[in-house]
């Protein structure tokens, strides 16, 4: 099993960006992806400032590197920006929108596609590895017998089956919306929000009237309000026909995290409990931990 560090979901500015993956740099990933996924506001890095971080990292890292699309398209400028990431001519492209599927078709290119494709079975597959994807991220939501009837129905096809990477830590992004409810929240309009999500390094989190946790807001995504943590469910992973688990940043402890799946991927054997939330992976409600319920 392989170990990917997904893209940074939040607003980090661009020393923190760059301390981070300084980090990452030395630790035992197999997978680096790197980009903005969530707001074309966001622009601590630029596409070409991307690309040369990604060229630093390749000089001291083992780990494969992949740019990652945003995932909601919404004007011509967005537009053109695509384009250019996806005619980057360095790294693999993770396609968070059809739109990039479409532009890395064109090109005949080798694509990841991203978790926010919405691909639920085989036939979907198909399609797109006809046009390119060689490694399918399933949505969030994918329980583990979902993942292996999708795979088997890719079988019964004929086709090969592609490499599967699932989300398996982090606060899981459930949707994208055209309102910014980080900004909404601090009373501020869209187009000034004076990108106030930085202040949030880890997402807004947001609560029910009677204080459950509900959500985590970030820009124009929303998130879990629990931490997704399948290292429990590792056996499971591995059953499933996961090839890389992927790890979702966070502004502190990532190192902590990674330090963890490293171990049981190892051979250490997994722990029995785990703080955060699997509910998704056992076919349950997302913000369940199945042990706790007594579901599993």
């Amino acid at each position: 099993m392989k170990l990917s560090l997904g893209p940074v979901l939040y607003y980090w500015d661009k020393e923190q960006v760059g301390r981070f993956y300084a980090e990452m740099s030395n630790l035992p990933l197999d997978v680096i992806y790197l980009g903005e996924t969530v707001c074309s506001k966001r622009r601590a890095l630029s596409l070409d400032q991307w690309l040369g971080l990604g060229r630093e990292l390749q000089a001291c890292s083992q780990a494969q590197l992949v740019l990652s699309s945003l995932t909601l398209i919404e004007a011509a400028s967005e537009l053109s920006s695509l384009r250019r990431l996806c005619d980057n001519g360095e790294l693999l492209v993770e396609a968070n929108d059809m739109g990039a599927v479409q532009l890395l078709a064109e090109r005949k290119l080798p694509f990841v596609g991203g978790p926010a494709l919405n691909l639920y079975n085989g036939h979907a597959l198909a399609q797109l590895q006809d046009s390119g994807m060689i490694r399918w991220v399933p949505p969030v939501e994918c329980s583990a017998a979902l993942i292996r009837a999708v795979l088997e129905q890719v079988r019964e096809l004929g086709r090969e089956v592609p490499q599967v990477e699932v989300f398996a830590y982090g606060h899981l992004p459930l949707a994208y919306s055209a309102r910014c409810f980080t900004a909404r929240a601090e009373n501020r309009p869209k187009d000034d929000c004076q990108f106030c999500c930085i202040n949030y390094p880890d997402g807004l989190a947001l609560s029910s009237q009677d204080g459950q946790a509900l959500f985590t807001l970030n820009g124009i995504q929303t998130m879990s309000a629990e931490v997704t943590n399948l290292l429990a469910d590792y056996p499971g992973l591995v059953a499933s026909g996961a090839d890389i688990v992927r790890l979702s940043p966070r502004a502190q402890g990532m190192a902590e995290v990674i330090a963890a799946w490293q171990r049981v991927r190892l051979g250490e054997a997994p722990p029995l409990f785990v703080e955060g939330c699997n509910g998704y992976w056992h076919g349950q409600a997302g913000m369940l931990r199945v042990e706790e319920a007594g579901l599993c």
